[in-house]
Parts: C-alpha cells; sequence; structure tokens
C-alpha cells in the first residue's frame, strides 16, 4: 500500500517583516559665537589678531610689479577690518565705563570705585603700558613676544604698505600718542586723592584726552586699510 503523502499549506498567519532603513543622525550645524565687546578681551584680541596675521606679507614680499596679489590681500584685510578695530572700540566702551565712575557725586566715590575705575584703565590699556602688565604678560615681553594689543592692530593694518609710507608712519605716530596718553592716565589714576573732587576731573579730562586718541588711531588704521 502506497503512503499517503503529505502536503505542507503554508500558514497565512507568518509573514516576512522588512527591516525598516536607518536614518541617519541629523546634523549639528556648529554655532559661531557671538561677536560681542566681552568676546574682546585682551587675551582673544590677540586671537582675533593672530587668525588674521597669515593675511599680512612684508610690502617687499609683494614687488612682483604683479599688482594681483598685493590687491587680493588688500581686499582680505578690508574684509577683516571690523575684527581688527574692535579691541580699540571695545577700550573705548571700557574708558565710558571708567568716566561715568569718575564722574559720580563725591558721597558716591570712595576707594572700592577707585580700584574699580584702575582696573578699568589697566583694561582699557590693552597691555601697552609696561608697568600694568602682569608677570606672564610681561615674560612674554621680555622673550621678544609682542602684547601689546594696539600695536599688533597697527602692524597687521600696515603690514602691505612700505617702512617709509606716510599713512604707515602716521599711524604709527598715533599709536605712540595713545601709549603715551595710557601711561600718563594710569599714573594719574593711581596717585589720586578720592576725597578731592577737582582731582577726579582732572583724571575725568585726562581720560577724554585718552579717548580723542583712540579715535585717532582708529583712523590711522582705516587710512591704513583704505576702508
Amino acid at each position: 500500500m502506497t503512503p499517503p503523502s503529505i502536503s505542507l499549506i503554508p500558514s497565512s498567519s507568518t509573514t516576512t517583516v522588512s527591516p525598516k532603513p536607518l536614518k541617519p543622525p541629523p546634523v549639528v550645524q556648529p554655532q559661531l559665537p557671538s561677536l560681542e565687546t566681552k568676546l574682546f578681551s585682551r587675551r582673544n584680541a590677540v586671537v582675533w589678531l593672530s587668525l588674521i596675521a597669515p593675511l599680512t606679507y612684508p610690502a617687499s614680499a609683494l614687488s612682483f610689479g604683479i599688482s594681483g596679489p598685493k590687491e587680493w590681500l588688500k581686499d582680505q584685510k578690508k574684509k577683516t577690518a571690523k575684527y581688527l578695530l574692535a579691541p580699540i572700540d571695545a577700550s573705548r566702551n571700557i574708558l565710558g565705563s571708567a568716566y561715568l565712575l569718575l564722574t559720580r557725586t563725591e558721597s558716591d566715590f570712595g576707594e572700592k570705585e577707585l580700584e574699580e575705575v584702575q582696573s578699568l584703565l589697566r583694561s582699557a590699556a590693552r597691555d601697552c603700558v609696561p608697568q600694568e602688565r602682569n608677570s606672564f604678560v610681561q615674560f612674554q615681553s621680555n622673550t621678544g613676544v609682542e602684547v601689546c594689543t594696539f600695536r599688533l592692530v597697527v602692524k597687521n593694518a600696515s603690514s602691505l604698505l612700505a617702512d617709509k609710507d606716510p599713512v604707515k608712519l602716521a599711524a604709527e605716530t598715533k599709536l605712540i600718542d595713545l601709549i603715551r596718553s595710557f601711561a600718563s592716565l594710569s599714573d594719574m589714576a593711581n596717585e589720586i586723592d578720592v576725597q578731592v573732587a577737582s582731582n577726579r576731573q582732572k583724571v575725568a579730562n585726562a581720560l577724554m584726552d585718552t579717548v580723542t586718541c583712540l579715535d585717532k588711531l582708529e583712523q590711522g588704521v582705516k587710512e591704513c586699510l583704505e576702508v
């Protein structure tokens, strides 16, 4: 006898589910820091200037008889002008805060306010007054590292100009005037008698003279950049 055949009937309840394709993780765009005044502290200002440094070359190195490379660099430096000028603007704002403190009524001005004014002046000077530098910054200066932010600004702005270019020489003269003004202002603030309102007013007047020197340096830098 022939055994009965057995046929397998596929179960309708069994289904094959294709795996879902994996989705790639979302792309997160990096957020750039906002360019606020606090970004241009003395240390951050030097960082910004070091980032701009690759755009600085001696004018003699570009004397190929071809204007292309030099003109391109000039255009790039113009585009970075707002970053180059930012430390100057930040120092001007700091001096404005110090002026408001100095012109308070006599009853509102004491030793605490004087210390705050002196601290603001040191910050605004951007390590350009030797006696106001801390030990680390002084060490850098002694080892040949430039620490004066305003000097770095002028150096970057005028790097495409010849050494004897009158625009460059004018900017360097304004830099010297500014550093002298900051040094004089610092000395005066350290010797102030907080009880005498007329003395504080003298410091406030000297502070405004320093602001004027800052404005002149800013104009000199703009002339170097042709903006």
